[in-house]
């Protein structure tokens, strides 16, 4: 039987990973996030000469031009669900591919016409969204950002950039503090949901609670709109519950004076544990001087993503929207 270069890939870091673990006694993800950096380089730092010639007798008999980008992406961050399986934080969740590609293709289509784009995610985690959406877009994005406050996530999203040859620039703190970035022309996001612990920092935000903490996805939204051009889009994966909440008001009424909302799509149930943890993708349009809302703002319901027929059908139907209302 053969095997796929996804999961040749996989066994090698897999592999090289534990090995890594074992014999430095660290964590899986720490590991991996060593091996893949050894595979990229080609070659090994170890004060271990026993495990510094097992592994570059592995790497040798894999060369990384020998794979695509994408499966390189594919393959690390199989490796990295493993890690996540065996040590779960809640911030260690990773957006899949599937909704990656959704996002992958309103960007595009939101993007038509521009030749290259810079990105943004506030909210980086291990990277895996914006590094498919940049192998998507095939060398649209010229360059994006991320954030992350997480070190081991900012290491492996390092290590994932350098593994899919994807240029990203990476900034380790908390998103809601200042950001020293330019204004992108885009941002993509799967926000984090819950509440923001730092009251102080909050208070410098428009969408702080009155009382008690407030939203940190309602502000990673306004930090987000501070850090895009005027005209640019955002792309947030929320909760479908984003609008029902009991700030849900006080968000509407900073939307309507500094965004225009384009779209809200619901995905597909099956994609979710369960109905709590079911999302929607937000696409917001930041306010400028040439800027209007839409005619009628874009609603649907995402199809199964193994219908493909109805898959297509649903795209077409987005296409058309863009075409009337951008």
């Amino acid at each position: 039987m053969s095997i796929s270069p996804v999961e040749s890939i996989f066994t090698l870091l897999n592999e090289t990973a534990e090995d890594i673990q074992h014999v430095h006694s660290l964590s899986y993800l720490e590991a991996l996030a060593e091996s893949g950096e050894h595979w990229f380089t080609g070659t090994v730092e170890d004060s271990d000469l026993e495990l510094k010639q097992r592994l570059e007798l592995k790497y040798r008999g894999m060369s990384l031009e020998s794979f695509s980008r994408d499966d390189r992406r594919k393959a690390f961050q199989l490796a990295v669900l493993k890690g996540m399986k065996e040590h779960t934080q809640p911030n260690h969740q990773m957006t899949p591919d599937s909704i990656a590609m959704v996002i992958g293709y309103l960007l595009e289509k939101f993007t038509e016409g521009e030749e290259k784009i810079t990105l943004l995610d506030p909210a980086l985690g291990t990277a895996n969204l914006i590094l498919s959406i940049m192998n998507q877009l095939d060398g649209k994005v010229e360059v994006a950002h991320g954030v992350e406050i997480d070190e081991v996530l900012i290491r492996l999203a390092y290590t994932g950039a350098n593994l899919s040859e994807q240029p990203i620039h990476l900034y380790t703190q908390d998103a809601l503090e200042p950001l020293f970035i330019d204004p992108a022309d885009a941002v993509i996001s799967d926000l984090p949901v819950g509440y923001y612990p730092n009251d102080v920092r909050a208070a410098d935000y428009q969408l702080q609670a009155k009382e008690g903490h407030s939203y940190a996805h309602h502000l990673f939204i306004e930090q987000s709109l501070k850090h895009v051009k005027a005209g640019g889009y955002l792309f947030f994966l929320v909760p479908n519950s984003l609008f029902e909440s009991p700030l849900a008001g006080q968000l509407h009424e900073f939307l309507k004076e500094e965004a225009h909302i384009q779209g809200l799509i619901k995905l597909p149930q099956s994609l979710f544990k369960n109905e709590q943890s079911a999302k929607s993708i937000l696409i917001l349009q930041k306010q400028g001087a040439d800027t209007k809302a839409p005619k009628q703002v874009l609603l649907a319901d995402m199809p199964k993503l193994s219908n493909g027929p109805a898959v297509q059908n649903m795209m077409a139907k987005i296409q058309q929207w863009v075409k009337e209302n951008k």
